[in-house]
């Protein structure tokens, strides 16, 4: 079944959505670490949650999936992950070790990307692992706010909190691995295409460049399959479909 058809449009209800989403990233940083206000902190993370449940289900149902949505959905989740890790250290909840393990994943992910454009591909598209590990996150973030109170609830809070964290961590790090091993092996693909339409040129044979090329190599079967289905990472260019993961819109 063919994946929602991904248009050029920004004024989407999708796109509001996390736009709306997005602005809730500095308010729910300033109600951690300002009036310590952690339940309208809890509420705001809440929002941000179901809204980004809501974008996908509306950008599938009402065919508004976009390029846009596909950068503001997973940039939203990213940057919330960022602001309750920020606020978590800062108020001496978690170690500032937790913090430094998942940004470092992102620096190394975002690190590789020139080096896929230099191939001809664009960011490789969200896998399973990466989806379970930012859901663990998510969850564990707001646990950890309500184990800072002293309560049996504070107490369950704290041991499953943790226990979402540490797994969220370990998923976060497969998750970049798999990306790793899925970029070396689209590498390895297109240099093996230049080595073939190299000798072909250098042998003289006309037909020796049939079915090889940096392109058509990418579109072989045996590329490493995408989240709607397709082969291979996505090819820069307007008819790159992003992220595909829990709805179309685009993390």
């Amino acid at each position: 079944m063919a994946g929602p058809v991904v248009t050029d449009r920004i004024w989407t209800v999708p796109n509001l959505l996390s736009m709306l989403r997005l602005l809730g990233v500095p308010l729910f940083l300033w109600l951690i670490l300002g009036p310590e206000a952690d339940w309208w902190a809890l509420l705001v993370l809440a929002f941000a949650g179901i809204s980004d449940w809501l974008d996908g289900k509306i950008a599938r149902a009402w065919n508004q999936a976009s390029k846009l949505g596909q950068f503001l959905d997973p940039a939203a989740d990213r940057l919330y992950i960022f602001a309750a890790l920020l606020g978590l250290v800062i108020r001496g909840i978690v170690p500032w070790w937790l913090m430094a393990i998942l940004v470092l994943r992102d620096v190394l992910i975002i690190g590789a990307l020139p080096l896929l454009r230099h191939f001809g591909y664009g960011p490789l598209p969200v896998n399973f692992a990466g989806k379970a590990a930012t859901l663990c996150l998510l969850y564990s973030f707001p646990l950890l706010f309500v184990a800072e109170y002293a309560s049996l609830v504070g107490d369950v809070a704290k041991i499953v909190g943790w226990a979402f964290a540490l797994w969220g961590t370990a998923l976060y790090w497969w998750a970049g691995l798999l990306y790793a091993v899925q970029g070396l092996r689209l590498i390895g693909q297109s240099r093996r295409a230049e080595r073939a339409d190299h000798e072909g040129v250098k042998t003289g044979d006309p037909d020796s460049d049939e079915g090889h090329g940096r392109f058509t190599e990418r579109d072989d079967s045996t590329a490493p399959a995408t989240v709607d289905g397709k082969s291979g990472a996505a090819p820069e260019g307007p008819e790159r479909p992003g992220r595909q993961d829990r709805d179309g819109n685009g993390s």
